[in-house]
C-alpha cells in the first residue's frame, strides 16, 4: 500500500470519527474504520483454537483463504450462520437483498472457514463489537487488498445488525461489526447492514470489553500490528480477549 493511499485512508478515518461522534460519546470515535498496517508483512503464524468437548472444528480451506479471487459464489437469498465463541453461540441471519455484495463476501468467508480462531479485537460497550482480522498474517495480507464495492444502505445500523468496517468508499474487505445500540447515524456514512443477530444477542453483548478502544487512542490492540502479527500479538498482549472458534452455515 503506497503512502498516498495510506494518507487517503487516514484522512477518511478522521471524517468517520466526526460522523460517528454523537451526544459527546467519545467512545464511538472511528469505531468502524479499517486501519491499514504500518509495517512489512511477517511470515504466517499458527495459533491454537481452544474448543470444548463436543465442538466440531471446521477445517479452513487454505487454498481459498490464500486466493480471495476464487471466493466468488453468490449467496442464497437468505441464510443463517452459527458462530461458536469463547462466550457461547450466536446466530446471524443474512438477507442478501439488503446488501448483495456484502452478503456474498460474508457467505464465501464462512464457507472457506475464515472465521476460525478470530479475535473480537475491538469492543466498545454500548456501541459495537468489531472483528474480522485473520489470526494468520499471510491470510490477512491476501484479503486486505480484496476490496468489494459499496452496497446502497437499505437497512439501519440498529441493535443486532451487522455491517462491514471501512476505510473509505469501496474499501470493504473482511472486518465486521455488530451494533450494540441504535447507531443509525452511521447509515449516512455508507455502512450497509447485510444481516442481524437473531439468536444469542446476550452472548454478543457479553464479549470481553475491558480493552476498549484500540491503540493509540485506547488500551486495545493496534490494528496495524494485528494485521502484521496476528494472533501471536493478540494472545500475548491481550490474554482476556474473546474469540470466534468457528462459524458454519446452518
Amino acid at each position: 500500500m503506497n503512502p498516498r493511499t495510506v494518507s487517503k485512508l487516514l484522512a477518511f478515518s478522521v471524517l468517520l470519527t466526526a460522523a460517528a461522534c454523537s451526544n459527546n460519546k467519545q467512545e464511538t470515535a472511528s469505531a468502524v474504520t479499517e486501519n491499514p498496517p504500518a509495517t512489512a508483512e511477517t511470515p504466517a503464524q499458527t495459533a491454537a483454537v481452544n474448543l470444548t468437548p463436543g465442538d466440531k472444528m471446521i477445517k479452513p480451506d487454505m487454498q481459498t483463504l490464500l486466493n480471495p479471487q476464487s471466493a466468488n459464489a453468490a449467496a442464497p437469498a437468505t441464510f443463517k450462520v452459527m458462530f461458536k465463541t469463547t462466550r457461547g453461540d450466536f446466530t446471524v441471519e443474512v438477507t442478501r437483498a439488503w446488501a448483495p455484495l456484502g452478503a456474498d463476501r460474508f457467505y464465501n468467508l464462512v464457507k472457506a472457514g475464515y472465521f476460525t480462531d478470530l479475535a473480537f479485537f475491538r469492543v466498545i460497550s454500548g456501541f459495537m463489537v468489531q472483528f474480522g482480522i485473520h489470526g494468520d498474517p499471510a491470510v490477512s495480507a491476501k484479503w486486505r487488498e480484496a476490496r468489494i464495492q459499496d452496497d446502497p444502505v437499505k437497512e439501519s445500523n440498529t441493535k443486532g445488525y451487522i455491517s462491514y468496517a471501512m476505510a473509505g468508499p469501496n474499501t470493504r474487505t473482511t472486518q465486521l461489526f455488530v451494533n450494540y445500540g441504535n447507531n443509525a447515524r452511521l447509515d449516512n456514512s455508507g455502512f450497509s447492514p447485510f444481516g442481524k443477530v437473531t439468536e444469542g444477542m446476550a452472548v454478543v453483548e457479553s464479549i470481553y470489553p475491558g480493552y476498549g478502544e484500540g491503540a493509540p487512542s485506547g488500551m486495545g490492540p493496534d490494528q496495524g500490528r494485528t494485521q502484521m502479527e496476528g494472533n501471536a500479538y493478540l494472545k500475548k498482549d491481550f490474554p482476556k480477549m474473546d474469540y470466534i472458534l468457528s462459524a458454519s452455515i446452518e
